[in-house]
Parts: structure tokens; C-alpha cells; sequence
């Protein structure tokens, strides 16, 4: 049976789980899941995309997200893609690092946000990494602690800004800045300045996204932490918990269809594993989807001018782009034309195929290239067909 499209609509919530590929690990010591995380915290704040819990396994990991502007896939893409690059190169291997694609829910808010945060929390512990809650108190690869105020949130990316804001221009961010780890500038990413009016610095949004949480436990932070961790608490013994993992209705009611005898016909139907929640929240996350299906087709341009446009970008002639060449730039421009056309416009391999004149296994290899290209320089591409 074919997989079916993911549903990526701006807004909702969604539990995205990746493993290794064959199970192995993803996470071989503290400086690769520090690498994740310093890269992580950069593509929330510069796409606004929120983080509510996370959990990094050996072999895999856990997010509950809620987008932004930015596309579930474009942000997994580029955290997914850039790590795995920036992994092989430390540990000298090459080839996939995660097994297919990420696995992404969509989650009704009300029944399920508190519950997925506790549910993705408590996996270190589940997963026997820390021995008991307390020690969980202090882990530093899940975002329990950083909501206990116990560890520094990963999540806050550490940048440094070159210059203040303008001061003729307060609308005018400094960049560029520097990355965590210090292998370069992004002149993306947004820098933590203080308000030029009340001189309040203000808050990146992972910081915001804690204060989120902890409203729903108290109106002090003292009290809300003791409530939530006790919240945590009891968590503790319900286990692996299937229903949490997605599958519409089915799963929403325990995990077996028994659970929807005495429901209405419609309702019964209304199933899908893509989405944790209700019938109603299923038929409004499809007919979301479809509206922005709708919408995706509309940038859909003729294969022709796409590779008009990629010539004239890369300042090319067209014709190079059907020649033999292994020049570095004629394969740069194949690789942008493969990942556009296909990941973004929604044509098939066959026919980019035909139009670049090339073979199936070369247009596989061309979308891979054209993914990191876009990932590792985003701001340089973003502009190419828009």
C-alpha cells in the first residue's frame, strides 16, 4: 500500500518522530546531540516554529511542534538534512543517516497537549537512560528539565550580534550573527535586543513557549513547576501509551476499534493515522490539507521556464543544462531544478526525468543534492521561483 502525503498545514500541532536507519544510532555522544540541538534551536527561532517537549533517544528522536509561517517539512528538512551532513563529516561515514522519512501526527490541542509533552518527556526514562524522575529532573537531552528551570534551555540559540539596532532604524535587526558552534555567520537568524522604547530584552520564542506550558499549571513559576512536575509524576507508570502515537479515532480510544462501538456511522469513518483526535478534528486537519494542496499547485510553473529561471540564476545557458557536462555548476543547476520541481511543485521523477534528459536513479540523486542545497543556504535559494 502506498504511504500516504503527510498533512502539513501551518499552526497545528504535530508529534514528529525520526529513527535511524536500520535502528542504529543517530546520537553516538553528548557533542552529536549538542550538535542538534545548537542547529535546532536556529531553525525554530529564524522559521517561528515552536517546540513544546522534545526527547533525543540514541536511535531516534522526539518533537511536538506547532509551525509557523514555515512548513513542517521545509523545517524537518533542514534540520534532519543538516545534521546528517554535519554527523557523517565528524564521524567520517557517508550515506543515510535516518531510516525514510520523519514520521509526523497531527494532535488535536485540548486533549493532547499535555499529554504528549509528559508522554515525550518521560521517554528517557522509559527508555531506562536515567534511572528514576529525579535524575529526569536534570537530564539535559530532554526539555523536561529546561521547563524545571534545573538545566539552561538548549533550545535559546546562542548568538552573538556584530552591531545593536539601528539607532534611526529600531525596525532593523543587527545580523549578521554567530552561530553556536562557530562555524560561521547566518545573517537569518534573529538576535535577542532589548526593546527600543522599555529597554526589556525581548524573549526568544522557545522562552515564550515554556511560559506557555507552565500557564496551564499555575500563575506563579514557582507554583506552576511544582504542579507540572507532579504532573510528570504521574505519568510515570502509564507506560508506552499507543493511543498517543496517532491513528484518528482508532487510536484516540484506546488503540482498538472496540472503542468506537456506540459512535456514529460518520464519525466511525472518520479515521486516519496521520491524526490524534477527534472525527471532527480529522475531517477539518483533511480539509485544511486539501485547501493547501490547492494552493501548492498554484505555484506550479511549466518544467521549461523552471529551467529558464535556474539558468538565468546561476547564469547559465539553458542548453548546458541538457548537456553531458560534469562541470560542478551545470549539476548544481539539475540538483535546484529535481528538488523545486518535485518536493515543492509536486511533479513526478518520470517527467523531470525527460525534461533534464536524464535517468531515473540520476533524478533520485539530483533531489538529495538540491536538499542540501537549499538547506545548507536557504537565504541564497528562497528568492530562485518566488
Amino acid at each position: 500500500m502506498p504511504r500516504q502525503a503527510r498533512l502539513d498545514a501551518p499552526g497545528v500541532l504535530q508529534h514528529v518522530m525520526a529513527r535511524g536507519i536500520e535502528r542504529r544510532k543517530i546520537f553516538w555522544d553528548d557533542k552529536d546531540r549538542a550538535s542538534f540541538l545548537e542547529r535546532f534551536a536556529v531553525i525554530l527561532e529564524e522559521t517561528q516554529t515552536q517546540c513544546y517537549a522534545w526527547a533525543l533517544i540514541p536511535n531516534h528522536f522526539h518533537l511536538l511542534l506547532r509551525t509557523g509561517p514555515t512548513l513542517l517539512s521545509t523545517v524537518m528538512r533542514r534540520l534532519m538534512t543538516g545534521y546528517a551532513v554535519t554527523f557523517n563529516m565528524r564521524h567520517r561515514r557517508s550515506g543515510h543517516l535516518f531510516q525514510n522519512r520523519y514520521k509526523s501526527v497531527v494532535c488535536e490541542e485540548d486533549p493532547y497537549l499535555l499529554e504528549l509533552i509528559r508522554y515525550i518527556h518521560l521517554n528517557p526514562l522509559r527508555a531506562k537512560l536515567v534511572k528514576d524522575l529525579n535524575a529526569l529532573d536534570k537530564y539535559p537531552w530532554t526539555g523536561h528539565s529546561a521547563i524545571l528551570g534545573r538545566r539552561k534551555n538548549p533550545l535559546i540559540p546562542e548568538v552573538q550580534a556584530s552591531e545593536s539596532f539601528s539607532a534611526t532604524n529600531p525596525e532593523n535587526p543587527a545580523s549578521p550573527v554567530a552561530l553556536a558552534d562557530g562555524t560561521g555567520l547566518d545573517p537569518a537568524c534573529p538576535v535577542k535586543s532589548e526593546d527600543h522604547l522599555t529597554g526589556v530584552k525581548n524573549k526568544f520564542l522557545t522562552e515564550k513557549t515554556i511560559e506557555d506550558v507552565l500557564k496551564y499549571f499555575g500563575e506563579t513559576r514557582k507554583v506552576a513547576r511544582r504542579r507540572y512536575r507532579q504532573f510528570v509524576k504521574n505519568g510515570v507508570d502509564q507506560g508506552k501509551r499507543p493511543e498517543l502515537q496517532g491513528g484518528g479515532l482508532v487510536r484516540s480510544s484506546g488503540g482498538g476499534k472496540v472503542g468506537l462501538l456506540g459512535r456514529k456511522k460518520e464519525d466511525r469513518e472518520l479515521s486516519d493515522e496521520r491524526i490524534l483526535g477527534s472525527g471532527d478534528f480529522v475531517a477539518f486537519v483533511i480539509q485544511d490539507k486539501n485547501e493547501l494542496e490547492e494552493k501548492r499547485l498554484e505555484k506550479k510553473i511549466p518544467l521549461d521556464k523552471l529551467i529558464r529561471l535556474v539558468s538565468d540564476f546561476l547564469r547559465i545557458e539553458k542548453s548546458e543544462v541538457f548537456s553531458r557536462s560534469r562541470k560542478r555548476i551545470i549539476g548544481k543547476a539539475r540538483a535546484l531544478i529535481a528538488y523545486y520541481s518535485i518536493c515543492e511543485m509536486g511533479y513526478k521523477g518520470a517527467e523531470v526525468g525527460r525534461a533534464l534528459r536524464i535517468a531515473g536513479p540520476s533524478v533520485s540523486q539530483c533531489i538529495e543534492r538540491g536538499k542540501i542545497l537549499v538547506d545548507t543556504e536557504p537565504e541564497m535559494y528562497q528568492k530562485l521561483i518566488n
